[in-house]
Order: C-alpha cells, then structure tokens, then sequence
C-alpha cells in the first residue's frame, strides 16, 4: 500500500492523542474523578464528548468493545461525575501531560501555536456528518493554551478518521471480533492484547477466525490468505480516502507543515514507552 496524506497524518496525530489513555496524567484526573479503575476512566474520557449517552452508543461508536466491557463502566460513570466536569478534567490532564513530556519550552514555542492553529482549522473544516465522535469532538470550545487546543484538534481529526473506519468496516461486513482478527493477522497488533483489552472470550475470538477462513481471508494456521491481504489493504484504503477531506480542506502547503510540527511530537510520545507493547492502537509505520 502506498502512503497517503490522511494515513501519513494520522501516523503523526495518533501517538500525541493517545496521551489521553496511557499518560499518568489521564489516569490520575480519572481516579480524582472517583472513577473505578482503568477502563471506567477511558469510557468516561473519550466519550464526555457525546454527553452522558449509555453503554450502548458507546457501544456502538467504539465498535470494537464486548458490550459488557462498556457496561461495566457507563452510565455509572456519570454518577461520579458529570460530562462537562470530565471533559474539563480531561483538558487539565492533556495540559500537565503535554507539558511534561514536551517541555515548557515546547508548549509555548511559536511553533506550537502554529500546530494549534494549522490543526484547528482542519478539524474545524472536517465534514463530521455521519461522524458522531468526530462531531461531538468538534462542537466543543476551543481551548485557550495553545498545547491543549492541538491535542483537542487532533482529537477531532482522530476521531473523524475512526468513524469512517466503522463505516467502512460494517460495509466490508467485518464485525467487531473479525475486524480485529483481521488485523491481527497482519502481525501489526497482538491478537491476545486486542481479545483481552476488548474483553471478548476466546471462544468468540475462534468463532471469527472460523468465519474469516470460511471466507477465505485465513489459512487453517491463521495466516492471511491472498484475499485476506486485499480484504485488509482495502479496508485501510477506503478508510485513508474517507479520512482525506480535512487535508484537502486545509491545503497541501499547511499540511505539509503540520506534519513537519508534528513529526518531533509523536516521535517523542512513541520513545517515551508510555505507549503499550503490542500495539493496541494499530500504528504501522515506525519512523515517526
């Protein structure tokens, strides 16, 4: 597959997102919420956006959880604390996060408020209709420090790239279990890591692993056929085309310096191992 702006882009935007799941910042604004352990704090933190919905938009919006993982955690959430009072947490948390990891002198650098604003405008054009993370992200203020309206921006434009990556997987008719079966037999990601973390019995894990060689996506060792090569590698170009129209909103010359702002910080979140080994998030290209 070659490389296109949108996958370039989210090569760089994801790592600095990601901050919000595994820098201890997150955590630590979660628990001083009166949230219940790691994955209470995560629903909570990525779907404050969406207002107190329950378990079962989110449940549809993340795609890949077992119901009874986002269960677990939605609606009691909201009982200990409200969507505008996480979504303030979640701003604090990405500020002492950012400023930490980057350096005071990162965060309020001219280049930085370059990024901000380069960011912002794309994710302010990002077309979100049939997008509801990316619209709920979108719709809200913008931050006034430049560091937290980037990380909110790119947010945007994640989330915006993630819900096209629903519509084209319930269009290629990969449920959640086989979409990520697909993936992992890619060697990209950890197949136990992604079965585990979204909470799904190995017997559902083998039950698609079953469909995927039935539809010859699989070899009976688990290895991806032909087929499944251009199953996989078409899923990721439709979702690279669906993600393309705020780069081409923002213009090539802006994104081309987004991309060189960007670079330094997503090299620095990937060598700060606070991302995961085995690469839940699904990151391919290991240069930046």
């Amino acid at each position: 597959m070659g490389t296109s702006t949108a996958r370039a882009m989210w090569e760089r935007l994801e790592p600095v997102h990601d901050l919000v799941y595994f820098a201890p910042e997150a955590r630590r604004a979660a628990d001083e919420l009166g949230m219940r352990g790691f994955w209470m704090g995560y629903f909570a933190l990525r779907a404050a956006p969406l207002g107190a919905v329950p378990a079962s938009v989110v449940t549809a919006c993340f795609y890949v959880f077992h119901p009874d993982r986002v269960a677990r955690a939605l609606p009691d959430a909201w009982r200990y604390a409200a969507p505008p009072d996480v979504l303030a947490a979640r701003e604090r948390a990405m500020e002492a996060a950012m400023t930490r990891l980057f350096g005071p002198e990162v965060i309020t650098s001219a280049d930085m408020a370059e990024a901000a604003d380069l960011a912002w405008n794309a994710a302010e054009a990002a077309d979100t209709a049939g997008r509801p993370l990316a619209a709920a992200n979108q719709a809200l203020d913008r931050p006034r420090q430049p560091h937290t309206r980037l990380w909110q921006a790119l947010t945007t434009l994640r989330e915006h790239r993630g819900d096209g990556h629903v519509a084209t997987l319930v269009a290629h008719r990969l449920s959640p279990v086989t979409a990520m079966a697909l993936k992992a037999a890619t060697g990209d990601s950890d197949a136990a890591l992604l079965r585990e973390g979204r909470k799904w019995d190995v017997s559902d894990w083998a039950a698609a692993e079953a469909e995927l060689r039935e539809r010859g996506l699989l070899t009976e060792d688990g290895a991806l056929t032909a087929e499944g090569l251009a199953a996989h590698d078409a899923v990721e170009a439709q979702t690279d085309s669906l993600a393309e129209q705020p780069w081409q909103a923002l213009g090539r010359e802006d994104t081309a310096r987004l991309a060189e702002l960007l670079t330094p910080l997503a090299a620095a979140v990937r060598t700060s191992g606070l991302l995961p080994s085995g690469n839940p998030v699904g990151l391919t290209d290991t240069t930046v």
